[in-house]
């Protein structure tokens, strides 16, 4: 039977939505199978936008009709049947899950106490415990206090279980306060209120006002509004109140108005608008209009046949709501509910315990909590990728990582504002531009001199952002390097070979992608640097492999592949892979190896049983080691295609300090993951280098683990 939650609250505007979507972010952690029910939605005609957003979040895997009990109709019609159906429907979910969040209806018809006990009823019938939202958005302490005691009450005549308690949207500066008036016997937190979860996008205005998109990228329709003007003044005096993602509101028959604001936009050192709104029918004549176009500006510049007031008005009444096509809202909802809401003890309320596997999803948040419990500094060299400005985002408002951004900053700047993105806890540094780039030059001059190199051919080559971010790494300015969305993998990794060098002891850099399969997590290398390694190369790669599993919570079974196992086969290929799989053992006799073996006997308990049945490794080997890049590079591919694995990486292992490349095709997740992969490798090399400079671990640091010390 799966454990439930049910979120309700007792009033609209709660921002329930926001601590839904942190609830199912924090069980798609933890649990292999979330399901989402809705009891009452608004109609059957309109989609649910809260339904919608959670059941668009990567750990969710079910229909829309499947997650919608009943409608507000059908409740007003007859209460008891409404509630016979809803229970019905939530038990066809339950049985395919092993946690359901139930989110509890909106306030969009009948509000009050009627309305609240009817959500206590559905969750007393479900089995459901609850956690209560309230509102603290224009209330005092006290006055918020006093509605969860009246909440809390209406769910306890009910006979509803409470598990606890969310004051949202509190005024910022009355959190602590807040937080200390509703502490009580169960467990409760407060958040505070942000303006850009509750701001409308462009678009949602232009559909508000109905008006069309007269010039400007469409794309750019999904900023969030973060101010409304109307500007029916003189152009100087309306320059004077433009702020950062204002929507100004002007008469379509005010050229110089709509001629100023597009200056001003595209001028360093004035805000940057999310859009122009021109009402009353009007559009600019024809010379003003291609005057506009030929700018080539981006900006949307939206008409409406609407009179000021009128447009105004509808454009200050649209109510902005956290989507799955805002990135951005979500990154900020999900942070805000990480750094409020102590996720721990909210699962231990539930009671919900973590499976044996691992799916890829728990994988990727493991990823990222072990990045942010100890923030290390990236430098991304690829700031003209829009890919790269939405993961920088990503990480920012998440707290993963610190970041460096390479590029030009103003540009940079500019295109992530415009694209409604915040990366101003980025510092962005121009390759060719300042003193860095100075110093750098003669440091690699230094590190290169025995090849000839000299201070005036360094300057040639430094300001390349990849050999510009290798030197950050080289020599501290950053903790790791993050690259190849734009480049080749040779010109990503080429410069660390050249200025960090690989780890004492190990002959060649190579790579691993950790292959996140339906229940587990595999290691596969090389898969993307080393052609046609020797034994000696494989013994090493295998070697780096286990260390890599290590880093990530895989306990390394080193399967050596090849296209025989044990001694069935002879030949060349088979003979190299044999030798490394004796080197391995002779160098690192503490690692569980087999070799040669093929990949059925390594993965499979019933082919391991009849080819090596007193092996240790056959039939569970968690590290695969590749005899060659054209075997290594397909297979992990036709894995990923074939049996719907998250491949992650290449991960780049044997380098002294952390450098990772990424393949051209990265989604925005992908750079994400591979910041935080980074940033585990940065500290993990940093208690190395603890390690090796201190004989003695202090008293007060814990004993590693076996793992942990042979890594």
């Amino acid at each position: 039977m799966a454990r439930s939650i049910y979120i309700t609250s007792a009033e609209g505007d709660t921002g329930k939505s926001t601590i839904a979507l942190g609830v199912v972010d924090l069980l798609t952690r933890s649990v292999q199978r979330v399901g989402i029910f809705r009891p009452v939605a608004r109609s059957t005609t309109e989609r649910d936008y809260v339904l919608d957003l959670l059941l668009a979040h990567d750990g969710v895997d079910l229909s829309y009709e499947e997650c919608v009990g009943v409608t507000y109709e059908e409740v007003h019609a007859d209460p008891d049947a409404a509630l016979s159906q809803i229970v019905s429907r939530y038990h066809a979910v339950e049985r395919q899950c092993d946690v359901v969040v139930i989110v509890g209806t909106d306030y969009t018809d009948v509000a009050g106490p009627t309305e609240l006990a009817y959500n206590a009823r559905i969750a007393v019938n479900l089995g459901a415990p609850v956690l209560l939202v309230v509102r603290g958005l224009d209330r005092r302490p006290e006055e918020v206090r006093g509605m969860v005691d009246v909440c809390l009450g209406e769910l306890r005549t009910q006979h509803a279980e409470v598990i606890g308690v969310v004051a949202n949207r509190c005024e910022p500066h009355e959190l602590v306060r807040v937080r200390a008036a509703i502490a009580t016997e169960i467990p409760a937190w407060a958040l505070p209120e942000d303006q850009l979860l509750n701001a409308p996008t462009v678009r949602a205005l232009m559909d508000a006002v109905g008006g069309r998109l007269a010039a400007g990228d469409e794309q750019l329709l999904s900023r969030e509004a973060l101010d409304l003007l109307v500007g029916a003044m003189s152009v100087e005096h309306l320059l004077e109140k433009l702020t950062d993602g204002a929507v100004v509101i002007t008469p379509g028959d005010r050229s110089d108005i709509l001629l100023g604001l597009l200056m001003a936009n595209a001028a360093e050192g004035f805000p940057s608008l999310a859009g122009i709104i021109l009402n009353g029918g009007f559009y600019p004549p024809s010379p003003i209009a291609r005057l506009v176009n030929g700018l080539g500006q981006r900006l949307p510049i939206i008409r409406t046949e609407l009179g000021t007031f009128r447009t105004a008005n509808a454009a200050a009444s649209t109510r902005g709501r956290l989507s799955a096509d805002s990135q951005r809202k979500i990154d900020t909802a999900l942070a805000l509910f990480e750094r409020h809401v102590d996720g721990r003890t909210l699962l231990a309320r539930l009671d919900v315990s973590r499976p044996a596997v691992v799916t890829p999803l728990m994988f990727e948040y493991e990823l990222l909590d072990r990045a942010r419990s100890d923030r290390k500094h990236i430098v991304l060299p690829e700031g003209g990728d829009d890919r790269i400005l939405r993961a920088a985002s990503t990480l920012l408002q998440r707290e993963v990582a610190d970041l460096t951004i390479l590029g030009n900053e103003a540009a940079i700047r500019a295109r992530s504002t415009e694209l409604g993105l915040d990366i101003s806890a980025a510092r962005v540094v121009d390759p060719k531009d300042g003193e860095l780039f100075e110093r750098f030059a003669h440091e690699y001059a230094e590190l290169r001199k025995h090849k000839g190199m000299t201070v005036e051919r360094a300057r040639e080559i430094v300001g390349s952002v990849s050999y510009f971010g290798t030197l950050m790494v080289q020599l501290g300015l950053a903790d790791g390097m993050v690259s190849g969305a734009m480049h080749t993998t040779a010109h990503t990794i080429k410069p660390s070979f050249e200025i960090i060098k690989t780890v004492p002891g190990v002959s060649v850099v190579s790579s691993v992608f950790l292959m996140c399969l339906e229940d587990r997590v595999l290691v596969y290398g090389d898969c993307a640097v080393n052609p046609d390694p020797t034994a000696e190369q494989l013994a090493d790669i295998a070697i780096s492999s286990a260390a890599t599993a290590v880093q990530f919570g895989i306990e390394p079974r080193i399967a050596m592949l090849s296209y025989s196992t044990g001694e069935s086969g002879t030949g060349a290929d088979v003979e190299k892979v044999r030798a490394a799989t004796a080197l391995v053992r002779e160098r690192r006799p503490d690692l569980s190896v087999e070799g040669p073996i093929q990949y059925d006997a390594a993965v499979d308990a019933s082919v391991a049983k009849t080819k090596m049945p007193d092996s240790t490794v056959a039939g569970r080997a968690t590290v695969f080691i590749f005899p060659d890049l054209n075997t290594g590079n397909n297979t992990y591919k036709a894995v990923q295609r074939s049996a719907g694995a998250v491949a992650i990486g290449p991960v780049l292992q044997g380098l002294r300090k952390p450098v990772n490349d990424l393949s051209r095709g990265a989604l925005v997740q992908d750079i994400v993951n591979t910041v935080a992969i980074t940033a585990i490798q940065a500290q993990q090399q940093e208690v190395a280098t603890l390690a090796a400079a201190s004989p003695t671990v202090p008293a007060s640091a814990p004993a590693p683990s076996p793992e942990e010390a042979t890594a």
